[in-house]
């Protein structure tokens, strides 16, 4: 799914031994291929007849295909003196249509994974062609049924492939509303069954068509949150993949039960549910809605920046993950977009809403999911975002990834002295943060260290680090003198929460879901909808007051009062606050290494341990009946 850094170096297979914490050596790389493949937005026909033809069976690809069925199709029905020369040109032009669509669909791929502007013509070309050829089956469905022999399952591919577009551009202009449009395309080939007769053929490469029509249908509905639609997916999937591998005589039987061992541990990975009276789940949403973020009261003297780019960066080697995005990446994903709005009015049929007609004003900011990239991958996005930051712009860097620590003493302590954290190295981690040993007079080459960063503070810079040595940035120097801020996670937790990492970073569940953060650390796992609802409520109060501790503090670093017009990054540095002021009343974090810190340094009694945000924490747990967890001695004032 995510296409900023694909590594046949780290296979999605080794999930499973990772989740069961056992020590594996690194699977064969025919695993790796099948899952990387698996998601891949072109080559579906190519790819499957390359690894499912047998020896010596001649396979027929692209236009030569097409003819030939043309050929065999318009034959079938009698001599083709005898068609009327309407349906063979009304033939003739679906199969020019669909021979277009093809090759512009696999052309994706030669496209540039970065930069904002070189492939917005080829996206609008190919959804040109993609929209005639859906109208045109419509339109023309009897004479292509008799005439062509269109089957419901080929219907369901041009369908199929408009989903993978729209999903694509979701990714390419983080627009979510055209998550939306690929989730309509989807649903409509399950509501009409379009799939429905491949089982009856003995062809496995039509299985496996469905199979990854599912897999790439459950990726929508994560990012959408429709829960209760992906646990029905997974269910029909698993029931798909039992008749398959019972079938066929196939060597993707793991695989394909990886996949589903991955979506199950993604879906279950937050840690506390909240219920209706039924007991059913609600599902609840962690994108920004309109009264998400704190207003800014009138007077408040803020900066004008707004947030553009985002690089999201995953390389945490044990958690949890589906395609190549981790519970982390998920979480800060949603946490910089907004609620999604339906482009098109929903109608009986699929229509397509081409790109052309996007809002003007982009509502969520550019990002990249950089899933494992090596250093040279990661610099180069990281360069091509500098580069097209816009004036008056924000570029944020998330980075979740392992620690890199230094290896030995050194003389100074420049921005290279206190390591950072790992991207890939084309090289087999033994465990968890085990790094293999170097030169002690010689850097990690493959840690992001503070000083790779300085070029970028040539421009407003926001940086976001959750790792066990995320203090390596906390030496920053701002050379420049442009708006910098780094947020850093706690480099440990108390024991009773490090079991729970694989699960995702409880830093980072702080900035997505604060309040299901506080359940979780307050050691609650299920709630009443009513009482989320009455949280939520008193947890938005909170926000607006650590606004104004921020606004009003005089000895704050204007650095953050530069962000803070921006909406998203107002909504992460309130929430930055409230999860810094609970872990330090906590008392099962008692050491300094499980709290927060940031560059530069928040003036701690007017935000972190302000005495009036001390006293709604201790409100807010005694709602939840857990205020027996927190220190008081810091209330004697009141």
């Amino acid at each position: 799914m995510v296409r900023g850094a694909r590594q046949s170096q780290q296979p999605r297979s080794r999930l499973a031994p990772r989740l069961s914490g056992t020590v594996e050596k690194p699977p064969r790389k025919r695993k790796s291929r099948f899952l990387k493949q698996l998601l891949s937005d072109t080559g579906d026909e190519e790819i499957l007849k390359r690894r499912l033809s047998p020896p010596g069976v001649f396979v027929i690809s692209g236009d030569r295909w097409t003819e030939f069925t043309l050929k065999e199709t318009m034959s079938s029905g009698g001599a083709e003196d005898d068609i009327p020369q309407g349906e063979r040109k009304t033939v003739t032009d679906f199969c020019y249509l669909l021979d277009k669509s093809k090759q512009l669909f696999n052309g994706l791929r030669d496209l540039p994974q970065y930069g904002q502007k070189q492939w917005q013509s080829y996206f609008g070309r190919t959804f040109d062609v993609y929209t005639k050829l859906w109208k045109f089956q419509q339109q023309h469905r009897q004479v292509l049924d008799n005439r062509y022999g269109l089957k419901r399952w080929q219907i369901g591919e041009i369908a199929s492939k408009i989903g993978q577009l729209y999903y694509h551009y979701y990714l390419r202009t983080s627009e979510t509303s055209y998550l939306n449009e690929a989730f309509s395309f989807y649903s409509a080939i399950r509501q009409r069954s379009y799939y429905s007769q491949v089982n009856k053929e003995d062809r496995p490469e039509l299985v496996v068509k469905k199979l990854r029509y599912y897999a790439r249908f459950i990726v929508v509905c994560l990012l959408l949150n429709k829960m209760d639609v992906v646990k029905d997916l997974v269910k029909e999937l698993s029931d798909e993949i039992e008749d398959y591998t019972h079938r066929f005589n196939t060597e993707d039987q793991v695989e394909w039960n990886l996949v589903l061992q991955e979506v199950a541990a993604f879906i279950e990975a937050d840690p506390v549910m909240v219920l209706n009276d039924d007991n059913t789940i609600v599902i609840t949403s962690n994108r920004l809605a309109e009264t998400g973020a704190p207003l800014l009261e009138q007077g408040m003297i803020v900066g004008q920046l707004s947030l553009a780019d985002a690089l999201i960066i995953g390389n945490c080697n044990n958690q949890v993950k589906f395609s190549e995005l981790t519970v982390d990446m998920f979480r800060m994903l949603q946490a910089l977009e907004r609620e999604p709005m339906n482009l098109a009015s929903q109608m009986n049929k699929p229509g397509i809403q081409e790109p052309a007609d996007k809002p003007t004003r982009r509502e969520n900011p550019h990002k990249y999911l950089l899933y494992k990239p090596t250093f040279s991958q990661l610099y180069t996005f990281l360069a091509a975002s500098f580069k097209e930051l816009p004036a008056n712009s924000v570029l944020l860097i998330y980075l979740s990834a392992t620690g890199v620590f230094p290896t030995g003493r050194s003389d100074g302590e420049g921005p290279y002295d206190f390591g950072g954290v790992l991207t890939n190295s084309n090289r087999d981690i033994i465990n968890g943060d085990a790094i293999h040993k170097r030169n002690q007079s010689h850097k990690e080459m493959h840690c992001l260290h503070p000083g790779d960063l300085y070029p970028f503070t040539r421009k407003p810079l926001f940086i976001v680090v959750d790792s066990s040595n995320s203090v390596a940035y906390k030496n920053f120097t701002n050379l420049f003198g442009q708006p910098l801020v780094c947020l850093l996670s706690p480099t440990a937790y108390p024991k009773a929460l490090q079991d729970q990492s694989q699960r995702g970073s409880l830093f980072t569940l702080f900035l997505n879901n604060p309040l299901m953060a506080f359940l979780f650390v307050s050691g609650l796992s299920s709630m009443r909808r009513g009482l989320w609802e009455k949280c939520q409520e008193y947890l938005r109060k909170i926000n607006r007051d650590i606004a104004q501790l921020l606004t009003h503090s005089r000895s704050i670093d204007q650095a953050f009062l530069q962000f803070f017009g921006d909406e998203f990054l107002r909504l992460l540095l309130t929430r930055f606050v409230f999860c810094s002021a609970t872990m330090r009343m906590h008392k099962a974090f008692r050491e300094t290494r499980n709290y927060p810190e940031s560059y530069p340094q928040l003036p701690r009694d007017e935000t972190v341990e302000n005495p009036h945000l001390q006293k709604h924490i201790l409100e807010l747990a005694s709602i939840l009946d857990v205020r027996n967890i927190f220190f008081e001695n810091s209330m004697d004032d009141y």
